[in-house]
C-alpha cells in the first residue's frame, strides 16, 4: 500500500461515525444469542426518562457499559446489553401539560383517556430522541430487545407484582402524612424531595395560657407561652403544644391548656421526648396534619388532625377567615392579624432546608392523604443481608455504609401518584358497597352486582423500574432469555440513584426471583465542571455531549470520560481534556497512515498482514515493541476487570503515543527507509502485528476510529468489533531488550535536552561521545549508535572509555553509568551563546532579588493568601534551578 491516500491526511469523525453506527446495527453486532454455547454476560441499562435528552452523566454511564460489552464480546462471551426507556410519570405528564398550556388547553378538558392518547402521541414523536442520541455514542446494545416501562409485557409484570404484594399483606391502603406537590397535584416519595438550604425567618408567637381552675395553687405564672415557627400559616391547624418531659421550664404546665390565637381552639400542653429543648423556646406547636414529626406525635397522643392547607396549596375552610387564600398569601395576612392582636412577639433570620419537588421545584406541602404503601421492613431485611453476606458487591465499597443506613431506617414506601400517565393501580371499588377488589385483570362486576370503578391513581415510576432486571427478560412468563440471562452480571449506574433504583431492584429481585438481580454494582461518580461545580444549563457550565460529539468526535468524548472514571469519584470535566483526546485521535490516525504508506505495494502489504500472525523480529526496535505490546495486555485486562477505566486509558495512551508513535515508529524508519530486504519484511510484519493489537485493545473505548483504520488494513477482514480480544504472547517478552531500549531512551532524551538548552539548530547534527568504564557496556552502547544517530540527530558518535579526548567546548550529562558529551564548537556560536546566557543570568538575579524580598517580608507572609505565597515560593525555586543550569552551561562555554 504505497498509495499515500490509503488513509486521508486528516481524521474527520462525523462521516466515519455515521457510517459505522449503521454498519454495526446492520451487522447485529450487539445481538445476543440465547441458544449460544458461549458463556453469557448480561447488563441492563439504567432506563433514561423518555422525556430526556442525552446529558453528560448519561454519556459517562453508557460509555462505561459499552466498553465492557465490547470487551466481553471480543473475549468470546454471549453479551446481552439490554436498552430501554422509562415512562417517567411526573416528568412526562408535566412536559405534555406544558405543551397543552401553550394551546390554551388543560388536561382535564381532554379527560383521562384523551390525555393519555395525547401523551402516547407525544411519546411516538419525541420519545425516541434520547435513544437516537445514545446511538451517536456508538453503543452496541441489543436494540432488538429494547424495552419501555409501559410495554404490554412490563405492564403485565407490574400488575402481577402489585397483586402478589397486596395479597401477602405487603401493600396496603391507608391515610398517612405524605409529601404533596401542589403543582404536580400528587404525592411524592421522600427520595423525590430535594432539600435546599434557605435563609428564611423564625417568628415568635404568643399563645395565651388558660388560668388554673378554682382550688389550684396560685402564685406567679405566665399568661402566655411563646412558640417559634418557620411556617406560621400551619398554626391554624395546631391541636396541641409540647415540650420535652425533662424540660424544667414547662414541667408544671403539662396537662394545662393554651389557646390558639385568631382561631380560639383550646390546645393541651403535652410532654413528648421528640421535642428538642435546645431549639427555640423549647416549646413547639403540634400540627398533626401538616408536619411529619407532629403527625407521629398526634398518633401517640390521639390528637385531632385539622387540615388547613388543601391539595391545591390553598387554605381550606378549617382556616377560618383565611380560607381560599394561597398558603404564602395566608402567611402574610396571618402575620398582620397576629401583630394587630399583639401576639406576634418578633422575628429573626433562620437558615433551614426547604423541601422542593424534584421535578418542578415547587415547595412541598406535608399533607395527610389516603395513599397506597409498600411495607418495607420485610423487603428491606433480605436486601440488606444480600449485601452484608457478599452476594452483592458494591464498588466502591464505602457505599455499603450508605445503603445500610437507608435500609435500616427505612419508612414504608408511598407508591401511589395522583397522575394520569403511568401504570394505573389494578384496584377497583364498588360504587354500591365500596368493596375493594385487587386483580391483574379488570373484574366484570362486584359480588353484590354493583358497578366497579378503577382506582384513579398510578404507581410511582420507580415501582416499574424496580422490576427492570427481570421484567425486561420476559417475567412473569418463563422465557428463554429469563432462564439464560437472569441474574444479570453487572449493574452500572451513578451513586445518586442508589436508593431510588438500586436498592429497590435488589429487594424486588429477591422477592420475585429468589436471587439477587446482579452480583456487582459499579457506582460511578457524577460529572462536574472543571472547578468541581455541578453542571447546569442555568449556570452555563454544562457540557452537552451531543455538541461535544459534533465538535470533537464520539471517540474523544468516550476516551475523556473513561480516562476520568474512577469508581465512585466525581470527575472535573474540562473542554481542554476533550481537545487533548481529539489530538490523540489524530496521533493514532497519522501513525496508522504512516504504517500503511510504508507497507510497500499490494503484494508486500498482504505479505505483511500474513506475517503479522507470527512476527519474526530482527531488529532491536521490533523485539522491543513486541515485548512492550505483550506487557500491556495484562495491565489492560486487570484494569478492565477491576473497572479502573482510568488506568486502562492511561496504559493505552502512554503505549500508543509515547512508545509506539514517539519511539517505535521513529526507530522503524531506519529499516523502512533502508535497503535490507529481510529486515524490511520483518519490520513490516511487526508493524502490522502491533497496529492490529493496539486497534483491538483500544476498540472498546474508541470504537469508531479503530474500526475505520481496521477496515483499511490489507486483506479481507471482519469487523474489529467481532475480532478476538488481544492475546498475551509470553514469547514476545524480552527483559534484556527492554533494558537496552530504556538506556537508548535515556541517552537520546539527554542529547535532545542539551540541544534544546543550548538552542542548537534542529537541522544540525551534533558530534557525540559516550563515555563508559565497563567494556561490555560499551559493546551494548555500540549497538545503539544507529538509533542514537537517527533519533538524536548526532554524528559522528564515538563510544569510548575514560579518559576521553573531549571537545574544546562541550555540554555534558550523565545517564546511569554513561557520560554524554556533546561537542559544541561546530554547531554553536560560542561567543553569542555566552553573551545570551550572561544577559539571562542578570535578569534572573534581579527577579530573584524581588521574590526574595517578598518572601522575607513578614507582612506579605502574614497577610497574603496562602496560595499566593506558595506561587511566589514556587517561582523562586524555578528561577534558582534555571540559574544553576545556566551557570553550568556558561562553564561549558568557557575556554
Amino acid at each position: 500500500m504505497s498509495d499515500a491516500d490509503a488513509l486521508p491526511k486528516g481524521y474527520e469523525p462525523e462521516p466515519v461515525e455515521a457510517r459505522w453506527v449503521r454498519a454495526w446495527e446492520e451487522a447485529d453486532v450487539g445481538q445476543a444469542d440465547a441458544s449460544s454455547s458461549a458463556k453469557p454476560f448480561c447488563m441492563v441499562t439504567p432506563p433514561p426518562n423518555v422525556t430526556g435528552s442525552l446529558h453528560i452523566g448519561h454519556a459517562l454511564n453508557v460509555t462505561i457499559q459499552d466498553i465492557l460489552a465490547r470487551w466481553k464480546r471480543m473475549a468470546g462471551f454471549d453479551v446481552l446489553w439490554l436498552p430501554g426507556t422509562d415512562h417517567a410519570g411526573i416528568a412526562t405528564q408535566n412536559v405534555v401539560e406544558r405543551q397543552l398550556a401553550k394551546e390554551g388547553v388543560h388536561r382535564k378538558d381532554l379527560g383521562r383517556e384523551g390525555f393519555e392518547k395525547r401523551v402516547w402521541e407525544w411519546k411516538k414523536e419525541y420519545g425516541d430522541r434520547i435513544i437516537s442520541q445514545m446511538r451517536l455514542m456508538g453503543l452496541t446494545c441489543d436494540w432488538g430487545r429494547e424495552r419501555f416501562t409501559l410495554d404490554p409485557g412490563l405492564s403485565k409484570a407490574v400488575r402481577r407484582v402489585f397483586v402478589e404484594l397486596y395479597e401477602s399483606g405487603s401493600i396496603y391502603r391507608g391515610e398517612y402524612l405524605v409529601n404533596w406537590c401542589p403543582r404536580c397535584e400528587t404525592a411524592i416519595s421522600d427520595l423525590e424531595v430535594t432539600h435546599q438550604e434557605t435563609t428564611g425567618k423564625m417568628w415568635k408567637i404568643r399563645y395565651p395560657l388558660l388560668p388554673v381552675g378554682a382550688g389550684a395553687e396560685g402564685g406567679d405564672e405566665p399568661t402566655y407561652l411563646t412558640v417559634e415557627t418557620t411556617r406560621p400559616e400551619t398554626m391554624l391547624g395546631d391541636t396541641a403544644l409540647a415540650a420535652h418531659p425533662k424540660d424544667k421550664r414547662y414541667r408544671q404546665l403539662f396537662g394545662r391548656t393554651a389557646v390558639l390565637p385568631v382561631i380560639g381552639r383550646e390546645l393541651p400542653i403535652l410532654a413528648d421526648d421528640f421535642v428538642d429543648p435546645e431549639f427555640g423556646t423549647g416549646l413547639v406547636k403540634v400540627t398533626p396534619a401538616h408536619d411529619p414529626n407532629d403527625y407521629e406525635a398526634g398518633l401517640r397522643h390521639d390528637l385531632e388532625r385539622v387540615k388547613v392547607i388543601g391539595k391545591d396549596g390553598r387554605m381550606t375552610n378549617e382556616a377560618g377567615p383565611f380560607a381560599g387564600l394561597d398558603r404564602f398569601e395566608c402567611r402574610e395576612k396571618l402575620l398582620e392579624r397576629l401583630e394587630e392582636e399583639g401576639v406576634l412577639e418578633g422575628e429573626r433570620p433562620h437558615g433551614h432546608a426547604v423541601g422542593r419537588c424534584q421535578r418542578c421545584d415547587t415547595i412541598i406541602e406535608p399533607l395527610v392523604s389516603t395513599q397506597w404503601f409498600v411495607r418495607m421492613e420485610p423487603l428491606a431485611k433480605p436486601a440488606l443481608q444480600a449485601v452484608e453476606d457478599g452476594r452483592i458487591r458494591f464498588l466502591p465499597e464505602h457505599q455499603v455504609k450508605v445503603y445500610r443506613e437507608w435500609l435500616t431506617n427505612i419508612r414504608d414506601w408511598c407508591i401511589s401518584r395522583q397522575l394520569w400517565w403511568g401504570h394505573r393501580i389494578p384496584a377497583w371499588f364498588c360504587t354500591q358497597c365500596n368493596e375493594l377488589t385487587v386483580a391483574e385483570n379488570e373484574p366484570d362486576a362486584c359480588s353484590c352486582g354493583g358497578v366497579l370503578e378503577q382506582e384513579s391513581d398510578v404507581l410511582d415510576t420507580w415501582f416499574s423500574s424496580a422490576l427492570w432486571p427481570f421484567s425486561t427478560l420476559g417475567w412473569p412468563d418463563e422465557t428463554e432469555d429469563l432462564e439464560r440471562y437472569y441474574p444479570t452480571d453487572l449493574l452500572v449506574t451513578a451513586y445518586d440513584i442508589l436508593f431510588f433504583w438500586v436498592a429497590r431492584m435488589i429487594f424486588m429481585g429477591l422477592r420475585f426471583q429468589d436471587e439477587v438481580p446482579f452480583p456487582e454494582v459499579l457506582l460511578h461518580g457524577l460529572v462536574r465542571d472543571e472547578h468541581g461545580d455541578k453542571m447546569s444549563k442555568s449556570k452555563g457550565n454544562a457540557v452537552d455531549p451531543v455538541e461535544a460529539v459534533g465538535q470533537y468526535g464520539a471517540d474523544a468524548l468516550r476516551f475523556t470520560l473513561a480516562s476520568m472514571a474512577t469508581p465512585g469519584t466525581d470527575m472535573k470535566l474540562s473542554i481542554d481534556r476533550l481537545a487533548g483526546y481529539r489530538t490523540f485521535c489524530n496521533k493514532l490516525w497519522n501513525a496508522a497512515r504512516f504504517a500503511l504508506m510504508n507497507l510497500g505495494d499490494e503484494e508486500c502489504a498482504l505479505q505483511a498482514s500474513a506475517d503479522a500472525a507470527d512476527p519474526k523480529p530482527v531488529t532491536l526496535g521490533d523485539r522491543w515493541i513486541l515485548s512492550r505490546t505483550s506487557a500491556i495486555v495484562p495491565q489492560i485486562e486487570k484494569a478492565l476487570s477491576s473497572y479502573r477505566f482510568d488506568e486502562m486509558c492511561h496504559v493505552l495512551y502512554h503505549f500508543i503515543w509515547h512508545e509506539f508513535c514517539d519511539w517505535y515508529l521513529e526507530m522503524s524508519k531506519i529499516v523502512l527507509w533502508g535497503d535490507d530486504p529481510d529486515a524490511l519484511r520483518a519490520t513490516r510484519g511487526t508493524l502490522m502485528a502491533v497496529l492490529e493489537a493496539l486497534l483491538r485493545a483500544l476498540h472498546p473505548v474508541m470504537p469508531f476510529i479503530t474500526e475505520e483504520i481496521w477496515s483499511r488494513l490489507p486483506g479481507e477482514r471482519d469487523l474489529v468489533a467481532r475480532a478476538p480480544w488481544i492475546a498475551c504472547h509470553d514469547e514476545w517478552v524480552d527483559d534484556s531488550v527492554e533494558a537496552q531500549v530504556k538506556t537508548l531512551q535515556g541517552l537520546v532524551t539527554e542529547v535532545r535536552r542539551l540541544r534544546a538548552e543550548f538552542s542548537i539548530d534542529p537541522g544540525k547534527k551534533v558530534p557525540l561521545l559516550l563515555v563508559c568504564e565497563d567494556e561490555s557496556r560499551r559493546s551494548e552502547l555500540a549497538d545503539l549508535v544507529p538509533y542514537i544517530g537517527s533519533l538524536a540527530r548526532a554524528e559522528p558518535i564515538e563510544v569510548v572509555g575514560p579518559p576521553a579526548t573531549s571537545f574544546l567546548h562541550a555540554a555534558r550529562a550523565a545517564v546511569v553509568d554513561v557520560e554524554v558529551v556533546v561537542g559544541l564548537d561546530d554547531v554553536l556560536d560560542i561567543e553569542g551563546e555566552r553573551l545570551r546566557i550572561e544577559k539571562r543570568l542578570d535578569g534572573l538575579k534581579k527577579e530573584l532579588a524581588q521574590l526574595s524580598s517578598r518572601l522575607e517580608n513578614r507582612g506579605f507572609l502574614d497577610k497574603a493568601p496562602p496560595e499566593v505565597v506558595e506561587q511566589v515560593r514556587s517561582r523562586s525555586d524555578e528561577l534558582e534551578a534555571e540559574t544553576d543550569r545556566l551557570r553550568q552551561h556558561l562553564a561549558a562555554l568557557s575556554s
